[in-house]
C-alpha cells in the first residue's frame, strides 16, 4: 500500500501524507484544506497498530467532503465492521483470509452507500476489472469455512504469542489478543476477534534471526498471510527489503523483525516448532 501511495498514485498528481493512525491527535494535525481521502488500516501490517475508528470517522465528518476508505484485511468482516462505525468503503485483500488458502490473486472494494456503489459499477463495466470466474469459485468456496478458520487462527495465535512473550529469545512480542499489548482495550471496544497476526523480534542478531527462520519445520518461510498454514518472514529484508533501516527503526521494525502468520494447524505442534526453532537460533 505504502508503495504504491509514494511510486504510483503521485504520478497522477495525487498528494499524499503518511500518518500514524493510532494516535487521533496525529490525524486531527495531518488533515488540509485539499484533503479528499482518509485511508486506514486497522489493524496495521505488519506492527498491528489499531485506530479508533469510531473517532478517526468523527475526525474526518468534520471536514467537508471527504471519503473515509478502511483496509480491513486483517480484522476480515468477521472480527471487524468498518462500515458500521460510518466508514464509506472498506477494502479486502481476498487473496489472504477471506479466500484463506493461499490460490487466488483477488481484491474487493465494499460499500453500503448506493452512490458509491454505482460509481464504482460504471467504472468496473467500462475498465473491465473483474476477476475470473474460477477465482470467484475459490473465493466463495474459501468464505464458507471464513468463520471456523478464523476462530482456529485466533486460538493459535493467542498460544504461541503467550509462548512467545515469556520467552527469553523473543522481545517486542504484538499480538492484540494479549492484554500487553497497548491498544489491547480499543481492539476489545472495536472488534470481536484478534484475528492470527503476531509480531516479534528474535532477541539478539540478523543472523540468529535468519537461523531461527531456517530452522522451522512446521513453520513456512514466506512473505504471504491469511491462509490455513504458519507462515513467517524477516520483515527487514523480505516485505519492507529496500527500505532505510533508519526508517524501519523509527516505525517499530527492528532488523530482527518477525511476521507470523498463524494458521489451523496443532497448536502444540505450532509452539514446539517455534520453540525448538528460537533455541537453535541462539545455541
Amino acid at each position: 500500500t505504502t508503495n504504491f501511495w509514494r511510486n504510483i498514485a503521485n504520478r497522477f498528481d495525487v498528494e499524499v501524507t503518511f500518518v500514524d493512525c493510532s494516535v487521533l491527535e496525529n490525524l486531527d494535525n495531518a488533515f488540509k484544506t485539499n484533503t479528499k481521502m482518509l485511508w486506514l488500516e486497522t489493524p496495521t501490517n505488519p506492527c498491528l497498530r489499531v485506530t479508533d475508528l469510531e473517532g478517526a470517522v468523527a475526525l474526518a465528518r468534520k471536514r467537508q467532503n471527504i471519503l473515509i476508505v478502511a483496509d480491513n484485511t486483517f480484522a476480515t468482516p468477521y472480527f471487524q465492521r468498518p462500515l458500521s462505525f460510518g466508514v464509506d468503503l472498506v477494502l479486502h485483500s481476498l487473496s489472504k483470509y477471506l479466500n484463506g488458502h493461499s490460490d487466488v490473486i483477488m481484491g474487493a472494494i465494499v460499500s453500503n452507500k448506493k452512490e458509491i456503489y454505482d460509481k464504482l459499477l460504471a467504472i468496473q463495466i467500462h475498465v473491465g476489472s473483474i476477476p475470473s470466474p474460477f477465482d470467484c469459485f475459490l473465493v466463495s468456496r474459501g468464505m464458507k469455512t471464513l468463520s471456523v478458520r478464523m476462530e482456529r487462527h485466533q486460538k493459535n495465535a493467542l498460544a504461541l504469542a503467550k509462548f512467545l512473550e515469556q520467552s527469553p529469545h523473543a522481545i517486542n512480542v504484538k499480538y492484540l489478543g494479549l492484554p500487553s499489548h497497548p491498544q489491547h482495550e480499543l481492539a476489545k471496544k472495536q472488534m470481536k476477534g484478534f484475528s492470527g497476526m503476531i509480531s516479534f523480534s528474535v532477541n539478539g542478531t540478523v543472523e540468529q534471526a535468519k537461523k531461527f527462520l531456517r530452522n522451522l519445520q512446521v513453520v513456512i518461510l514466506t512473505v504471504s498471510l491469511g491462509g490455513v498454514e504458519t507462515v513467517a518472514e524477516l520483515t527487514p529484508l523480505m516485505t519492507r527489503e529496500g527500505v532505510d533501516q533508519v526508517e524501519l527503526d523509527e516505525i517499530g521494525i527492528s532488523e530482527t523483525f518477525i511476521r507470523v502468520s498463524v494458521g489451523i494447524e496443532d497448536t502444540a505442534d505450532l509452539v514446539e516448532d517455534v520453540k525448538q526453532a528460537l533455541h537453535q537460533a541462539m545455541a
